[in-house]
């Protein structure tokens, strides 16, 4: 069997080899996504008051810190991945550079502002 026509072989279209790869990472974040929500959840249903000094101490302890941390990287990691199929499947030509470029700076921005939150929280700094 023969791989597509000497045209698209030259022009190089057809297969990438990285769906499955690209899938299986959009599981894991899924699957990851879907357990870290479920604690974030309860923890946040089991605590005693809401007000800003106490939900501040409560993400202060390292036990809250890494697991948030975690939820917010895999949460725009997958955001990333689902969005970057859109552009990949929809756009066309430079537009999709420019938007893939675009997704990427996005998402480096808002997570890396969500992290410094984070850690800013938990190693105590002034409000």
């Amino acid at each position: 069997m023969g791989s597509g026509t000497q045209l698209g072989r030259v022009r190089g279209l057809g297969s990438a080899k990285e769906g499955a790869h690209h899938w299986l990472w959009q599981r894991f974040t899924a699957a990851s996504n879907l357990f870290l929500m479920l604690w974030l959840l309860i923890a946040v249903a089991r605590q005693p008051a809401y007000d800003y000094a106490s939900m501040r101490l409560w993400v202060q302890s390292a036990w809250v810190a890494v697991p948030m941390l975690l939820l917010i990287a895999s949460v725009f990691y997958h955001f990333r991945l689902g969005l970057q199929v859109l552009i990949e499947d929809y756009t066309h030509n430079e537009s999709r550079v420019v938007s893939m470029l675009a997704l990427n700076l996005f998402v480096l921005v808002t997570a890396g502002i969500a992290i410094f939150s984070i850690l800013k929280i938990a190693f105590g700094a002034a409000a």
